[in-house]
């Protein structure tokens, strides 16, 4: 909670459903999503903003990845790179559609983007299993030579579609720019912070930090952003309004709360799809099990404002 003005604090995950996959599109998307987050402001909240960039962190690494190939001017660009490139034009969208949002509501926040660095442990299990498929696709004879090529290379098939080169996904352990989100938090600034988990890095000699090839799960980011400002509350937007057990079932039930134990017993039972619903609610564990009193909800982006007031949403709590 912000300690000069008692107002609850929130970090909201945005889901990929609030970003299109054209910068148009996103455009678009985004001055429909910003009436929501803006709301959320009126409703005496301070809110810190992250997002996913799947589609967005892909299109940059192919951009550079195919232009290298045919252009010895162009190099291919390692995914701290391509994350912060997407950090800064899904932030300059998004930054554009609140701040119009605020002006036509005569509101005097303003709305910034940090390009935000993520510190994660260097001894990772994930980086001795890289399981997340980026960039293009290629033939099993590419892959075959690219990996003989780069003994430190894993590509693995991917839907059909073709071999892709695969990275680790590490969990998340400090927010380098902890310090300046909250200060602009206290002036009255809507923070855009950890776009796409944030930029991966592992601190090296003499206080600095660099860049990892990897990329941070956006809810697990998000969770973390939350932990160290210290917010009371970390909504995870998606598509569907609540959380449902028996997803898809006759006996599908969906649920307006859940308790901490309740939630890891629905796990344990394999209610929620790992890279669907699982890693959401995992990550709003470790949100809500970080602090007393904290909450985390998770719903759909139309009725984040509706989910403040117990209308909507699951409300996931100690």
């Amino acid at each position: 909670m912000n300690k000069k003005t008692q107002e609850p604090r929130i970090v909201i995950a945005l889901g990929g459903n609030a970003l299109g996959k054209t910068p148009e599109e996103q455009k678009e998307k985004l001055r429909f999503s910003s009436k929501a987050l803006v709301e959320l402001i009126t409703q005496g909240n301070e809110i810190i903003v992250s997002h996913g960039n799947g589609p967005q962190v892909g299109m940059i690494n192919l951009a550079f990845e195919d232009a290298s190939k045919s252009n010895e001017k162009v190099v291919p660009l390692e995914m701290p790179e391509c994350t912060a490139m997407s950090q800064g034009y899904i932030g300059f969208h998004l930054q554009n559609a609140i701040h119009k949002e605020l002006r036509d509501q005569n509101m005097p926040w303003n709305a910034a983007s940090i390009i935000t660095q993520v510190v994660v442990d260097e001894n990772d299990p994930a980086f001795k299993n890289p399981s997340k498929p980026i960039g293009g696709f290629y033939t099993k004879e590419e892959a075959t030579e690219m990996m003989a090529a780069d003994p430190l290379l894993t590509m693995v098939e991917d839907s059909g579609r073709g071999y892709r080169r695969t990275v680790a996904s590490p969990k998340p352990v400090d927010i380098l720019e902890r310090e300046s989100i909250v200060n602009m938090l206290d002036n009255e600034f809507i923070v855009i912070a950890c776009g796409g988990g944030g930029i991966p890095v592992i601190k090296g000699e003499h206080n600095e930090y660099k860049g990892v090839s990897a990329v941070i799960d956006k809810d697990f980011a998000s969770a973390k952003l939350a932990e160290v400002v210290k917010a009371d509350y970390l909504f995870i937007l998606t598509a569907v309004d609540r959380i449902a057990i028996n997803f898809g079932t006759p006996e599908q039930k969906n649920l307006d709360k859940m308790s901490v134990e309740e939630a890891e017993q629905y796990i344990k039972e394999g209610h929620f799809a790992p890279g669907s619903m699982l890693p959401k609610v995992q990550a709003a564990l470790e949100f809500v099990k970080s602090g007393e009193g904290r909450k985390a909800v998770i719903a759909s982006l139309d009725k984040a404002p509706e989910a403040m007031t117990g209308e909507s949403g699951t409300l996931i709590y100690q």
